[in-house]
């Protein structure tokens, strides 16, 4: 497996097994891009399921892993705990033993299939991309921006960067950009959601959209707002970004379908307002 959802999730896992003719017993790795618990909350039930498999993950992100603690105290902070519950369900503690740190530029090997890392940050420190040589695949995390299938029905696909909290760092994700479009791929496999055919749109789109983040946080940065009104500023930004790339594309959202930009619009909007608070502190200004 490669990015192990919630643990809500892994009842469909196991029934992608078996409508593959393939038992629990039979997975060697359960492999994670970063441990955000939307990608890793799944981790600890999967391998309970799968016997024989251990985690593979970044360096940095295996100790959460191992010990989700820190992870599940600052999610239930946000979310609150019955919230956070829907979101996630429970999540246990992995054995060390079971997982397995890959740095970068090294390759895992199964046989005629061969997955070769790369970190890539920007989104999180503790994040690494995985190609699959075989299919020219790449798994992207959130280093490859958000595509939702329902979004790409404009005059050209419409791909948007994660600045979501707590990490984000618009020069590391550029270089995270050039990364996965040097890595030899054809096809970005998005977390969020599904595969990417056009490796190049997906770059420009991606350094476009981060070049205009960049600005809104530059400006978050010299205003004089701060908590909540900072925050609203933000989203307003966010979703001017989103209302213009959907007029280009000459698409007209649906109720429903603004609903999925609003929650975008939240999410990465928290993020830069937690990276103005950042820089204003390193700076003193």
């Amino acid at each position: 497996f490669v990015e192990n959802n919630t643990s809500h999730a892994v009842p469909g896992l196991l029934q992608a097994l078996e409508q593959n003719d393939l038992r629990p017993e039979q997975v060697r790795y359960a492999m994670i891009t970063h441990v955000h618990l939307d990608h890793a909350g799944g981790t600890s039930a999967l391998l309970q399921a799968c016997p024989n498999a251990v985690c593979v993950a970044h360096p940095k992100a295996a100790r959460h892993v191992i010990n989700p603690e820190r992870l599940i105290q600052s999610s239930r902070a946000v979310y609150g705990d019955e919230m956070f519950t829907k979101l996630y369900g429970r999540i246990d503690p992995v054995d060390e033993s079971r997982v397995r740190v890959m740095q970068d530029n090294e390759t895992l090997d199964m046989g005629p299939r061969k997955f070769h890392f790369f970190f890539t940050r920007g989104h999180a420190d503790h994040h690494f991309c995985i190609l699959e040589e075989q299919s020219e695949v790449i798994f992207t995390g959130d280093s490859f921006g958000i595509g939702y299938p329902r979004l790409q029905t404009g005059k050209r696909p419409f791909l948007f960067p994660s600045t979501t909290p707590t990490q984000f760092d618009a020069d590391e994700a550029r270089k995270s950009v050039h990364i996965i479009r040097n890595s030899g791929a054809r096809i970005a496999g998005l977390t969020h959601f599904g595969p990417f055919f056009d490796m190049k749109v997906g770059a420009e789109q991606l350094l476009s959209g981060l070049d205009q983040m960049e600005e809104l946080l530059e400006r978050a940065v010299d205003s004089d707002l701060n908590d909540d009104a900072l925050q609203s500023f933000c989203e307003d930004g966010v979703r001017d970004f989103f209302r213009a790339e959907m007029e280009d594309r000459g698409m007209s959202l649906t109720e429903d379908e603004w609903k999925l930009v609003e929650i975008d619009a939240g999410i990465n909007a928290m993020g830069l307002a937690y990276a103005a608070e950042r820089i204003r502190k390193k700076t003193g200004s």
